[in-house]
């Protein structure tokens, strides 16, 4: 059988290591065998360049810098017509007001995959310049994929495409998913698995106003028999660690900066109730909860209208709080240091749950079958 001619557009690939990034890296690495799969990506500064990527052709066009989070490239448009003429798809990561503008200059008449990852939530201004070309992108979409019913529900744009959105989740990264699966079976089982008498929580990203760590600290100032790990850098690291030192946590909040792979799993591993107290909808799913899922961690997350809830569900592998409530983020962290027993049920059914949904070859597998049914 004929191999589905593949390109991949995003702002950006690996090394750089954003939720998305990581996304397209798996899809590309995952179908590379299976279809004919090239990616074309702007760098962030420099001239372009075509490499293999982990045997993925990766084409990276050149960049005066970044503005408004979105590469200044012209050279993107050039590419993006010569290497569109041949492929049987192209795969859009939105939002990438560069991609959406390359693709209507360039007349390619095949078929379009949008994968809608997160509403823009922040440039407001920038929108009202943007929306006509986005709409008109999308009308054209002949599929449109999110990763979970709340991206469509909670986006202020997707309602109106309904019926050509398919949901498929996102899968854990075969790595960590591995190095789970090795630390699960040395355990005897999760729930016989408890620390100490202290409940250590650990929160992962990047220290960015999205994240809700002020809030973060906020509530756990007055969590009793706790301590909280924070992983990340970011430009509010200095506010954060002033605000520690006022609130007089200096002992019970660690900061980590940023650290390795082999670090972080460590601390996957020691903790017992991941964080994402995130209070805006810019966090659209949360990949780093379903990787603490997977190490049978329990989640408590906020009900933002994205993704996120949708992956740690309330009640059964974590709990879910509003947004930006202080109050609500204490009582959830004290109920996890207080009820030990149904805490690591939680965390029995996060693992579950990763094990039956968010598996890497799993979601590839359900692209492909996507593709397939579009040609």
């Amino acid at each position: 059988m004929k191999k589905i001619k593949v390109l991949q557009v995003n702002k950006l690939y690996y090394p750089t290591t954003g939720g998305i990034e990581r996304v397209v890296q798996q899809i590309a690495e995952g179908l590379n065998k299976r279809t004919d799969m090239k990616v074309l990506v702007c760098k962030e500064s420099g001239k372009t360049s075509v490499e293999k990527v982990n045997g993925v052709e990766v084409h990276r066009a050149g960049s005066l810098g970044v503005l408004f989070s979105t590469p200044i490239s012209f050279s993107f448009f050039g590419k993006f017509r010569k290497l569109s003429k041949d492929r049987d798809i192209i795969h859009f990561h939105m939002p990438f007001p560069l991609g959406d503008l390359a693709y209507l200059l360039s007349g390619y008449k095949g078929k379009v995959v949008v994968w809608w990852h997160s509403d823009i939530v922040r440039q407001k201004k920038l929108m009202k310049f943007y929306y006509p070309l986005m709409q008109h992108f999308l009308r054209r979409a002949d599929l449109i994929i999110v990763a979970t019913k709340g991206h469509i529900e909670g986006s202020d744009y997707l309602k109106q495409y309904k019926e050509k959105c398919v949901i498929i989740p996102y899968g854990v990264n075969k790595t960590i998913a591995s190095l789970a699966n090795q630390w699960s079976e040395n355990q005897i089982n999760i729930m016989s698995y408890a620390q100490s008498d202290t409940v250590r929580f650990l929160f992962v990203g990047r220290l960015v106003y999205y994240k809700g760590c002020k809030v973060l600290l906020e509530a756990f100032k007055e969590v009793n028999h706790a301590e909280l790990i924070i992983v990340g850098t970011g430009n509010l690291e200095g506010e954060l660690k002033n605000m520690v030192a006022t609130l007089h946590l200096s002992d019970r909040v660690h900061f980590l900066g940023g650290i390795s792979d082999k670090e972080l799993t460590e601390e996957f591993k020691n903790c017992d109730v991941f964080v994402l107290p995130s209070i805006l909808k810019s966090e659209a799913y949360g990949l780093v909860q379903m990787e603490a899922m997977a190490f049978g961690k329990p989640v408590i997350n906020t009900s933002l209208e994205s993704g996120v809830p949708y992956v740690s569900l309330d009640k059964v592998t974590g709990l879910t709080v509003k947004p930006g409530d202080t109050t609500e983020l204490t009582n959830a962290m004290q109920w996890m240091v207080d009820h030990e027993e149904e805490r690591l049920l939680m965390g029995e059914n996060a693992r579950k749950r990763v094990l039956e949904e968010y598996q890497m070859d799993m979601m590839t597998e359900r692209l492909l079958k996507a593709y397939e049914g579009l040609l």
